[in-house]
C-alpha cells in the first residue's frame, strides 16, 4: 500500500484536545480499576474475600474500598475508553480521507497491529489486556460508521441488550449448578461440581486461588507459559462476555462524537445536567447491588452475579455520567497547566497503559519484587498516586522532544508501512 506524506502524522492543531484530555484521565483512572488485578489473584478483583493478604481476613476498610471501586470505577473506565476509541476511530478515518487516503483501510490495518500489540501485552506482561478485544470489536464497528447518531444509539443499546442476555444465561447456569448440590438426594457428582464452581468463583481457601498466588510469585517463564496455554480460551471468553458491551460503547462513542458530546462543544450546563441524570439512574441500584453482596458475606455466587451480570444495565448510564463529568470539568479550563500534562498522558495513552503494566508486574510478580498477594486491598491503592505522578511527569517532556509516544510511534509506523519521523 502506498501512503502519501500527508497521512504520516496528525498536525497538533487538528487534534481534539478535549478527547486527548479525557483519554489521559481514562488511562490514569484505569489503574484504579486494575490495581487489584495486578497485585492479587484474578478472582479477588470480583470478590474481596477471595484472598486474605498475609493470612488476615479482609476487614471493613477492604470491603469499603471494594464497594467504592465497584460503584464508581469497575467497568466505567473500560466503557469510557471504548467511548473514546469509537470517537477516535471516526476522527482518524475522517482525517485520512480528507488527506486523500482510504480511512476504512487504515482503520483495518491499525486494528490488526493493535490486536498483535494486545496479544504481546497479554503473553509477555499481564493477563488483563483489553487492547486485543478493542481491536477485534473495532473491526465490527467499522460496518456502522456511516449511521446517523440516533441509529447508532439504537444499535448500541441492542448490543447491550444482547450482552445482557448472554450474561443472564451464564448466571442461570451458575445458579443451576450451585443449587443442584443443595437439592434433596443430590449426587456426589453434583456436590463436587458445585464445590468446584464455588472455588472458581472465589471461595476463600480454594486450591485455585492458592495456585494463582504460587504462579505469580514464580518466574517469568512459568507465568508466560501458563498464559500461552490459556490464550485461545482467554480471547474467546473476552469476546463472549465483554465483546457486545464493548461494541455498544464504541457505537455510543461514535454517536456522541457526531452529536457534539465528545467534541467538547456542548455547554457546560448541558454536561452537568447529563451527568446528574445519569448518576440518578445508575448510582442507587449500583449501591444497592454492592450492599447486597456485602450483606451476603460476599458469598461467591451472589458476589459474582452482582459484578459479572446484574450491574451491566447500570454501568451504561454511569459510564456516560463519568464522561459528562469529565467534559464538564474540561469546559473553560483548557489552558490549565495541569490539564496540559493530562493531555500529554492522553496523547501517549497506549505507551502509558503498557508502561503501567510493566511497572506493576515488575513490582508484584515473582520475576520482579515479588509482592503479589502481600498487600491488603486498601494498601495496594496507595500505590496509584505514585504511578499517576510518573505518567504526568514523563509524558509532557517526552512530547516536547518527540512527536509521539514510543508505542504510538511503533503503531503508526507499522500501520503506514514506513518508519515515521520521531524527533521534533
Amino acid at each position: 500500500m502506498s501512503v502519501t506524506p500527508s497521512l504520516s502524522e496528525t498536525p497538533e492543531q487538528e487534534r481534539n484536545r478535549a478527547i486527548d484530555m479525557a483519554r489521559g484521565m481514562a488511562v490514569m483512572g484505569i489503574l484504579l480499576m486494575n490495581i487489584v488485578a495486578f497485585s492479587m489473584p484474578e478472582i479477588a478483583y470480583i470478590n474481596p474475600d477471595a484472598w486474605a493478604a498475609n493470612g488476615s481476613a479482609p476487614g471493613w476498610v477492604d470491603h469499603l474500598v471494594w464497594l467504592l471501586s465497584f460503584v464508581l470505577v469497575d467497568g466505567k473506565i473500560r466503557g469510557l475508553f471504548a467511548l473514546l476509541f469509537g470517537a477516535s476511530m471516526l476522527l482518524l478515518m475522517d482525517r485520512t480521507e480528507m488527506a486523500g487516503g482510504d480511512g476504512r483501510q487504515r482503520h483495518v490495518i491499525r486494528c490488526f497491529w493493535l490486536a498483535l500489540i494486545g496479544l504481546a501485552h497479554y503473553l509477555l506482561l499481564w493477563w488483563g489486556d483489553i487492547l486485543m478485544l478493542y481491536a477485534l470489536v473495532g473491526l465490527v464497528a467499522l460496518f456502522f460508521t456511516g449511521r446517523q447518531p440516533l441509529q447508532l444509539v439504537k444499535l448500541a443499546f441492542l448490543a447491550f441488550a444482547l450482552q445482557g442476555l448472554l450474561l443472564i444465561a451464564a448466571m442461570l447456569n451458575i445458579y443451576h449448578i450451585a443449587g443442584a448440590a443443595d437439592a434433596p438426594g443430590a449426587s456426589a457428582e453434583a456436590v463436587a461440581r458445585a464445590g468446584q464452581l464455588l472455588d472458581q468463583l472465589g471461595r476463600p481457601g480454594s486450591a485455585g486461588v492458592a495456585a494463582d498466588v504460587s504462579l505469580h510469585r514464580g518466574d517469568w517463564n512459568g507465568i508466560a507459559a501458563a498464559k500461552a496455554r490459556e490464550a485461545f480460551d482467554w480471547a474467546l471468553m473476552g469476546l463472549h462476555y465483554m465483546g457486545l458491551e464493548v461494541l455498544g460503547f464504541l457505537l455510543l462513542g461514535m454517536a456522541m462524537l457526531k452529536g457534539g458530546f465528545l467534541s467538547g462543544s456542548w455547554p457546560r450546563d448541558q454536561y452537568v445536567a447529563t451527568a446528574r441524570h445519569c448518576f440518578l439512574i445508575g448510582l442507587p441500584p449500583m449501591v444497592a447491588l454492592g450492599l447486597w453482596a456485602w450483606a451476603s458475606g460476599f458469598a461467591p455466587v451472589t458476589t459474582f452475579g452482582v459484578v459479572f451480570c446484574w450491574s451491566l444495565l447500570f454501568r451504561i448510564p454511569l459510564t456516560v455520567g463519568v464522561a459528562a463529568l469529565i467534559f464538564a470539568f474540561l469546559s473553560g479550563r483548557m489552558a490549565s497547566a495541569f490539564l496540559a500534562r493530562v493531555e500529554a498522558v492522553g496523547r501517549m495513552a497506549l505507551s502509558n497503559y503498557l508502561g503501567t503494566s510493566l511497572v506493576m508486574t515488575a513490582l508484584f510478580y515473582g520475576w520482579g519484587l515479588g509482592l503479589f498477594g502481600i498487600l491488603a486491598r486498601w494498601q495496594a491503592y496507595l500505590l496509584v498516586p505514585f504511578v499517576w505522578a510518573i505518567m504526568l511527569l514523563w509524558s509532557k517532556p517526552w512530547l516536547a522532544r518527540f512527536r509521539y509516544g514510543p508505542v504510538e510511534w511503533l503503531w503508526r509506523s507499522l500501520t503506514l508501512f514506513s518508519l515515521q519521523p520521531m524527533k521534533r
